[in-house]
């Protein structure tokens, strides 16, 4: 196994010469630290069945299984599925998902911390994954701006991004919104993170998931979630990986927040997600 690392200040490191089949429990350790360091870490050239997968992410940690079920593979569920077309004539996960800044939990008490995502199939127009360093934004902030945020909560909620199922066919907007908020209830996270394993402090703010901010007004929200989103989304932050075929691609969730590319009308797009805990508390306390 070789791990070509980016340059400085850049994230996505390649993992070339090597077989996640094979995986040894050394290998998985050098991974697991080669994403805490570079963030974003690609594995060209995989070859990988389901139950290959499956077993591979077991190397790196926890395997996650989604909490609503329509997202899952009908045979691993610990595979999220995200399809827009039918596989062996069945319709399987949900169309579309992700295409707004977040990071993958980060409405849930206890965020997720890694997610590999394993392309299937993609369009010829959009086949990648966007990404921005939120700890280079934090870093880039002024003064009066990141002082706001010190010792500060947000609140993040999933219940905006809810997919409408076949269950919810005859029943009203306010009734599914009720299930969904006892379902997944806001949650609080620092607004600024501290990785529990490198000491990295990242912005744990997104245009996704977050919706304000505790002890502000909801103008003062407004305002102050307006302006972190304005100096994050600047055009010169945005990683994009573009994915090619063979590729396996893995990240660290408190450092980059991430957006799906819009797949182009009438094209195919199908990717194979398996997020991943790894042991560690999401952020120091």
């Amino acid at each position: 196994m070789r791990i070509n690392a980016p340059g400085p200040d850049q994230i996505g490191a390649e993992i070339v010469e090597f077989r996640s089949q094979d995986c040894t429990a050394e290998e998985a350790r050098r991974i697991v630290a080669a994403v805490y360091a570079h963030k974003l870490v690609v594995f060209k050239g995989q070859r990988l069945s389901n139950p290959e997968y499956v077993a591979f992410a077991r190397q790196l940690g926890q395997p996650q299984v989604y909490f609503q079920p329509n997202y899952h593979h009908p045979d691993h569920p610990e595979i999220f599925v995200s399809a827009n077309v039918k596989l062996d004539g069945k319709k399987v996960g949900v169309a579309g998902t992700g295409r707004y800044w977040h990071t993958d939990y980060q409405f849930m008490p206890e965020p997720l911390p890694l997610t590999m995502v394993y392309p299937q199939q993609w369009s010829r127009e959009a086949r990648g994954t966007h990404y921005i360093d939120m700890a280079r934004v934090l870093a880039q902030l002024p003064a009066e701006l990141s002082s706001q945020l010190e010792d500060r909560r947000a609140v993040q909620e999933g219940k905006w991004r809810y997919k409408v199922q076949e269950k919810d066919i005859d029943r009203s907007l306010a009734e599914i919104m009720e299930e969904i908020e006892r379902t997944v209830p806001a949650s609080l996270h620092p607004a600024i993170i501290t990785h529990p394993v490198t000491g990295v402090r990242s912005l744990y703010v997104s245009s996704g998931f977050t919706t304000g901010f505790q002890g502000l007004s909801e103008g003062e929200s407004k305002r102050l979630l307006s302006t972190l989103v304005e100096h994050t989304e600047r055009p010169e932050n945005v990683h994009t990986q573009v994915w090619n075929e063979g590729d396996l691609l893995l990240w660290d969730n408190r450092t980059l927040i991430h957006q799906a590319s819009a797949t182009p009308p009438g094209e195919a797009s199908v990717s194979f997600r398996i997020g991943v805990y790894d042991g560690q508390p999401f952020y120091r306390a």
